[in-house]
């Protein structure tokens, strides 16, 4: 039996839409580390580079959305922005400084193997915060992927500590702030998609890195007096981190997040090959053994999501099938009563 044309176009959109997501993705990163490392471009300024993504996209967001009005904004009060969307771009803010930082100090290759750890801060904070329910086959998974990723650190060529300070700081604050949103906006019926989330946040993050900005690098950006911005660089590389925005709002609203996190480890991979061949960081079998165990506890976490939301559609499938048979009968009965009364006259 063939695929028919409407189901074939939809299967062919939808990895258009992962191949996009990985494209920009691995664009960003790779280009946010060209910009960074000392032996590349050569501006190691991870708050100003960050500050410069923000402005961009703050700007760019208020003209979408309050000039050319393509976008329609989120009724929200000032209590809830306070309450709700300030502590988010704190989080944001700081996830993004640190993420960029550890770039100075580590492969691109070592970061992706970092970061499958992921899971693992996002399930620990659900279960700290009450969000997720604590279950000893899914802790021994987290536990797992934690001991595949330490073997990769134990086998990193240019293993530097500062940096992996830097980007376990980064990942525990992005976790924080997915918990974050879960229960400070989704739980209030409030849904931020990136055009209106950046709107919102974007500008609230500028701000919170303007503090360390001024004690950290504004200093040696004075000394630095032979540096002149480069608008060709930071404005692509400002347009790629917003394209980027889009294009997880396009794989997760037109697919699923959990499409997104299978095509993330597609991209783990790539950007792991990229950056031993092309970069010529060393990427070590040790390395590769670890991470390879850190990707298997990752994609049978991804397995379980899988098929708890199967079930979770099966019960409400089901549910829906029951309250449609109970209204049939209830329509009969009622239509039953009615000719007993018609033959009884």
């Amino acid at each position: 039996m063939g695929i028919s044309d409407g189901v074939l176009k939809k299967i062919l959109i939808s990895y258009a839409y992962v191949v996009i997501w990985i494209f920009l993705s691995f664009t960003v990163i790779v280009y946010n580390k060209y910009i960074l490392d000392p032996k590349m471009f050569n501006w190691p300024f991870p708050i100003s580079l960050t500050m410069i993504h923000m402005a961009f996209c703050s700007a760019l967001a208020f003209l979408l959305v309050r000039v050319l009005k393509l976008v329609e904004p989120v009724s929200m009060s000032s209590d809830l922005y306070l309450k709700s969307v300030v502590p988010i771009g704190l989080l944001y803010s700081f996830s993004l400084w640190f993420s960029n930082s550890a770039y100075i100090y580590l492969s691109v290759s070592f970061i992706q193997m970092l970061k499958a750890l992921m899971p693992v801060a996002v399930y620990s904070i659900g279960v700290l915060f009450n969000k997720e329910g604590f279950k000893s086959n899914t802790m021994a998974n987290m536990l797992a992927i934690s001991f595949g990723v330490g073997i990769a650190a134990y086998g990193e060529a240019k293993f530097n500590s500062w940096g992996v300070i830097l980007q376990l700081g980064a990942v525990a604050f992005e976790a924080t702030r997915l918990v974050m949103i879960q229960i400070l906006l989704t739980s209030k019926g409030i849904s931020l998609n990136p055009i209106t989330s950046l709107y919102y946040v974007a500008p609230c993050c500028l701000v919170f890195l303007f503090v360390p900005w001024i004690v950290v690098e504004a200093p040696r950006l004075r000394e630095s007096s032979s540096f002149h911005f480069d608008f060709v660089v930071f404005g692509t590389n400002s347009l790629c981190a917003f394209a980027l925005n889009l294009a997880v709002f396009l794989l997760v609203g037109k697919t699923s997040a959990l499409t997104m996190n299978v095509a993330g480890v597609v991209k783990d991979w790539l950007l792991i090959a990229f950056s031993w061949s092309v970069i010529k960081d060393t990427v070590t079998p040790i390395n590769l053994f670890g991470y390879f165990l850190a990707f298997l506890g990752v994609a049978y976490y991804n397995h379980v999501k899988l098929q708890a939301l199967k079930a979770k559609e099966a019960q409400k499938k089901a549910v829906q099938a029951d309250e449609e048979e109970g209204k049939l009968l209830e329509e009969r009965d009622g239509e039953g009563g009615e000719k007993r009364s018609h033959s009884q006259d």
